[in-house]
């Protein structure tokens, strides 16, 4: 939770005093601050929460498969509020990409025993992921990502501050400053919790929250491939056909069929030229 505090924190103050530079912070309307606090409380605060206890009573592997059925939820959503479509194939490649995704994942020989508990707090911050997309997608078409993020992590940091207080201030405060640690954190605010927000906050506004919340599906893949070059883990054919699957149900998630009249359109136009 310190870190997560001093997290928020940073990239609070990165956000307002680069998007203020910049000319990218905008002011925000008495009516929509209800909107941003229910967006910080879904995430950060309440997907940490979930996450973080919840990885206290299962093991990584259980969490992240819990995790990838985000997208398989998202379309409920998606279509409740704001009446986005999925087609057949879209809800195949979802499907597909959770399989992988599982396989990059899950060892075969350790299998998914696990509390209900910790079953259960992972998907609070399922829940919370989509929820929070939900939120995302209506201040979209008000504010732009610099404004939405700066805000959405000082509300953050905010809602962490009475928990951090109570039970980890007196430990972290006796802990002895590391440069090292820090360099970490800071890494940590400018990536995950800046651009990594960022760039989905555009996406949502482009492509929608199902296409959006398909590529959570891509972070096992990226953890695999990077602790392969970075911690020399290694990566069994079961981790690469996982890799390919994800891959190929991404393929299918995005895809968008035309209709048979512009197939029709398309082919006579090439004809011509």
């Amino acid at each position: 939770m310190t870190v997560v505090l001093i997290r928020l924190s940073l990239s609070a103050a990165i956000m307002f005093v680069v998007s203020k530079v910049i000319g990218k912070l905008q002011a925000v309307k008495k009516s929509d601050l209800g909107l941003l606090i229910l967006l910080s409380f879904f995430e950060p605060f309440l997907y940490f929460m979930g996450e973080s206890f919840g990885l206290k009573y299962v093991s990584p592997t259980v969490a992240a498969v819990i995790v990838a059925t985000i997208p398989l939820f998202s379309p409920f959503a998606a279509w409740y509020f704001y009446k986005e479509k999925l087609s057949w194939t879209n809800f195949t490649g979802l499907l597909v990409s959770f399989f992988g995704c599982s396989l990059v994942v899950f060892d075969l020989s350790s299998g998914l025993a696990a509390s209900p508990l910790g079953i259960a707090l992972e998907f609070v911050a399922v829940l919370s992921t989509i929820g929070y997309a939900v939120v995302l997608k209506r201040m979209t078409t008000s504010y732009n990502g610099f404004t939405i993020i700066a805000y959405q992590n000082l509300f953050g940091a905010f809602m962490f501050l009475p928990f951090w207080g109570i039970f980890e201030a007196k430990e972290a405060l006796a802990t002895p400053f590391s440069a090292e640690a820090f360099s970490a954190i800071i890494k940590l605010a400018v990536f995950a919790s800046i651009l990594a927000f960022i760039f989905f906050t555009y996406s949502i506004r482009k492509i929608g929250i199902n296409k959006s919340n398909m590529f959570i599906n891509v972070i096992p893949v990226f953890v695999a491939i990077f602790s392969f070059f970075v911690l020399d883990e290694t990566i069994n054919s079961q981790k690469i056909t996982g890799i390919t699957v994800v891959i190929l149900g991404l393929f299918m998630a995005q895809f968008k069929r035309k209709k048979r009249w512009e197939w029709k359109l398309s082919s006579i136009t090439s004809a011509k030229s």
